[in-house]
């Protein structure tokens, strides 16, 4: 593999720029009037507009895959067939969280039922999350990534190359999910039943 530095450099500059302005919707700026299944993927499409333009191609959600949630109680069903605020709010978390659990896992963490004020506080609590977590996200690729960009001060952590770079982001995407899913799977558990929590 062969990477340009300054290419790569300048990318991930524009990316972190993106990502520090780039917002989910807030609940009340979602529409609430009742839309057509069209309608809101390409709603969603607009919202989840973060993806690399590369892979735009692949659609991040389709009308199949909502009729699934819905047959599978991912998601309230539409009201004659239109999607109201809450629909589209899971949605946006199903939609984003599916880029690293699976729907089993996600399931777990959606609100359970129809309970609009519910769903609504679980939404404002993930857009809350996703944009502290960008940040961090951001954070945590400058310092891996100061060798690349050119900052003097770099940690022993920081990579030398973009193909480092491209492996320890994969890593840390992979112990990412297994901590985000042991911590789901610990739901209601105690000390107790939870297993060992020894420290060998």
């Amino acid at each position: 593999m062969a990477y340009d530095k300054q290419l790569i450099a300048g990318k991930l500059r524009r990316w972190e720029k993106y990502l520090l302005r780039y917002h989910l919707p807030e609940w009340e700026s979602i529409p609430n009037m009742g839309l057509y299944m069209e309608q809101v993927v390409d709603l969603l499409m607009e919202y989840l507009d973060y993806m690399p333009p590369e892979l735009k191609e692949e659609q991040v959600i389709t009308g199949a895959a909502i009729n699934n949630y819905v047959r599978r109680g991912f998601l309230p069903g539409p009201k004659k067939k239109r999607y109201y605020r809450l629909h589209i709010a899971c949605l946006i978390m199903i939609c984003t969280l599916k880029q690293s659990l699976n729907m089993s896992m996600i399931q777990k963490l959606l609100p359970a039922g129809e309970d609009e004020q519910s769903i609504r506080e679980a939404y404002e609590s993930f857009v809350q999350r996703h944009r502290l977590t960008a940040r961090y996200f951001v954070d945590q690729v400058r310092l891996a990534g100061a060798v690349i960009l050119d900052h003097a001060d770099t940690r022993e952590s920081a990579v030398q190359t973009t193909e480092e770079l491209i492996t320890s982001t994969a890593m840390v995407a992979g112990f990412s999910r297994l901590l985000a899913e042991k911590l789901i799977l610990l739901d209601n558990r105690t000390l107790e039943d939870g297993g060992s929590i020894e420290i060998e």
